[in-house]
């Protein structure tokens, strides 16, 4: 078998056995949602350090440990999950510094507290957005819906920069995304609102659609962008290993991170 057929087979294989989770965990409701996103900041968490920092050690593990709290925050004390991402942030900076100050190395201490500090908002606290979207009225719904457009941008900027793409968009950081690309992309996400809106979402009015959709359409962009940003700077293909066929946790939903938090603060600020 071919090798590219073969790693074909594997993406498909992988897709069909991840995509029945999440849907089920997103059907199963918040706190299965929270379970699902707190393992998944872990191991996003995991891949950051992994690219970033290289060598183990103790402050690596505070921090991946920290990245999968706030999606429990969001579950299990809704009412008051921001206060508690706000005091996990200030004891991990803190226990961060006392960590390195004390163990070392001393050279590298600012950087690693830097670089693991912005792993977990980062790979914590952004995705964690999908579960305060999760508990929202009408959560499942919302969450399909930033899942939806996020994926409906990705395709469409993909068919459209393979059909049409001249003008490269940042050549420096990924060399395969074109204008053409990005204009398609925001094309079908505006269409994918507005199906939502016609479909499974009918709280949606139009005006709301396209204020979602075309932010979207820009932050899915930068946050695939900013991914590659990171993976480019310090020389890497993919985030992990983590999923057989497609790389890492981090390269699957690197746009994601970046969509949620904005489609969950319109859900639940303009939406009322």
């Amino acid at each position: 078998m071919k090798e590219v057929n073969k790693n074909l087979l594997i993406r498909i294989a992988s897709a069909a056995v991840l995509i029945p989770v999440v849907i089920g965990c997103l059907y199963l409701g918040t706190v299965a949602t929270a379970v699902f996103l707190a393992i998944a900041s872990l191991l996003m968490a995991q891949e950051f350090c992994a690219i970033t920092l290289k060598r183990h050690d103790f402050g690596q593990v505070l921090g991946m440990i920290a990245a999968a709290l706030p999606a429990l925050f969001f579950a299990f004390w809704p009412e008051i999950s921001l206060q508690l991402i706000a005091a996990a942030s200030a004891l991990l900076l803190i226990a961060l510094f006392i960590t390195y100050l004390l163990r070392g190395p001393l050279p590298e201490a600012p950087v690693r507290v830097s670089l693991v500090f912005t792993g977990f908002f980062y790979v914590g606290v952004l995705p964690s957005c999908l579960v305060g979207l999760r508990a929202l009225p009408d959560g499942l719904a919302w969450v399909f819906l930033a899942f939806l457009l996020t994926w409906s941008n990705d395709t469409g900027a993909y068919a459209a920069g393979r059909a049409l793409g001249k003008h490269k968009l940042y050549p420096a950081v990924s060399p395969g995304k074109s204008w053409e690309g990005f204009f398609g992309g925001m094309v079908v996400t505006v269409g994918a609102a507005f199906l939502a809106s016609a479909t499974f979402l009918p709280s949606l009015a139009w005006g709301d659609a396209l204020a979602i959709a075309l932010p979207v359409s820009f932050l899915g962009p930068l946050g695939d962008l900013s991914e590659s940003m990171l993976k480019r700077a310090y020389g890497v293909k993919d985030s992990g290993k983590t999923i057989p066929g497609h790389g890492g946790v981090l390269d699957r939903l690197d746009a994601m991170l970046f969509t949620a938090p904005y489609v969950y603060l319109y859900a639940k600020w303009a939406m009322l």
